[in-house]
């Protein structure tokens, strides 16, 4: 059962989510388990904020389905591989019914491994770059509630973020696409108030070794 105006969702199991993944199994799994649990590892950042940007104009549960498809066609998002695709790479990609078949995100993809094994030999790592921008207390909401997050597809961070990563060439990464990006890697927890998840979730972040 729920609830429109909260935003959360009883599942078969009588536990309360947010409603977003609809009580769907796999999507349920990816609720449970991976959103906004914080993420370090340069590569799944990487293969994150990739697959938000297929995600633009279309539903976050199409690409997941498809994301194990994605992942055998980018070389497992190693971007130091993805770096070095040519255009036989794009047609290989453009004739694979299993992703998205759309020559500027594929093209953009293999812009932002360049760009990204840039930013590692800057920074250390993506992680270390990306995690500099958490938001702190004041900039977050005091109640994660269903109103906030339908107010606000985009934050003055996800901005932030997206006018420094494309300064630095990066492509398919506007303000709406990397506040999904910020949600999914857990540099916020968007899990709503009254969510089974939340509150782990946040212990998580509490516990986690930023990277420097």
């Amino acid at each position: 059962m729920s609830n429109e105006n909260t935003g959360l969702l009883a599942g078969p199991d009588g536990v309360v989510r947010c409603f977003w993944h609809g009580n769907l199994p796999d999507y349920l799994h990816y609720h449970d388990h991976e959103w906004g649990r914080p993420v370090a590892d340069d590569r799944r950042l990487f293969e994150k904020i990739c697959l938000e940007g297929f995600q633009s104009g279309l539903s976050w549960l199409t690409i997941l389905r498809k994301r194990e498809n994605f992942r055998e066609a980018f070389a497992g998002f190693d971007f130091d591989k993805v770096a070095a695709f040519n255009e036989r790479d794009v047609e290989r990609l453009l004739g694979n019914a299993g992703i998205i078949r759309h020559r500027g995100k594929i093209v953009s993809t293999i812009n932002n491994a360049k760009r990204a094994r840039e930013m590692v030999d800057e920074f250390g790592s993506l992680a270390a770059w990306f995690w500099k921008f958490e938001p702190g207390k004041e900039e977050r909401p005091k109640n994660v509630d269903l109103a906030h997050l339908r107010a606000n597809p985009t934050t003055a961070v996800s901005v932030r973020i997206s006018k420094e990563l494309k300064k630095r060439g990066w492509s398919f990464v506007g303000p709406t696409t990397v506040y999904a990006f910020m949600q999914a890697m857990g540099l916020v927890n968007d899990h709503l108030e009254g969510c089974v998840c939340r509150k782990g979730v946040e212990k998580e972040r509490k516990a986690f070794q930023r990277p420097k």
